[in-house]
């Protein structure tokens, strides 16, 4: 696959985007720092060796029962792959709530102990650095597809580069999915 034809498939709005093979790739996941639900600095080097996937979730969304599933993802692979969630509020006014608010939510209803993180812009003028760096091939090195609705997801691979994108229907059950990460 080259670089016309992840193009291509961006364009398109596929579900399903892929990091060609010698891809040149620029920064690294491991560059960031973020603010957990809880206020506390995590540094994102300490999943250096693990793939991880990075989620932009909302609490009152269509895919919002996609936490259960995500969860029992974490309870099987979570030593291996990580699942990082990232509330936002910029598709329908969806996460409206303080980080409080969806932590107990998240909590009481799908009992999720994937690490969460604070509310952030994925989208727009004031979209966070660390969505820009997934979704801006200038900055990732291929990569330019940005989050269209909630629960759309990347995937980074074990040396801290953006190597597939998921549009928000798609779970980790799905055979796309699945070989991503390598189940």
């Amino acid at each position: 696959m080259n670089f016309t034809t992840i193009k291509n498939l961006l364009s398109n709005k596929k579900e399903v985007a892929t990091l060609p093979e010698n891809m040149e790739v620029l920064g690294s996941f491991y560059d960031f720092k973020m603010k957990s639900l809880t206020g506390q600095e995590i540094d994102l080097s300490q999943y250096k060796g693990k793939k991880v996937v990075v989620m932009n979730v909302a609490s009152k969304c269509g895919y919002t029962p996609q936490y259960a599933d995500w969860q029992k993802f974490h309870e099987e692979h979570g030593k291996d792959i990580i699942v990082l969630g990232f509330p936002a509020n910029n598709f329908g006014a969806q996460e409206s709530g303080s980080n409080d608010e969806i932590a107990s939510f998240c909590q009481l209803n799908y009992g999720v102990e994937f690490q969460m993180f604070e509310k952030v812009d994925v989208i727009g003028e004031n979209q966070h650095p660390l969505f820009q760096w997934l979704s801006k091939k200038d900055l990732n090195g291929w990569n330019d597809k940005a989050p269209t609705w909630n629960f759309c997801k990347y995937v980074i691979n074990e040396k801290g580069k953006v190597t597939n994108f998921f549009a928000s229907k798609i779970k980790p059950e799905d055979a796309e999915f699945k070989a991503a990460v390598g189940l």
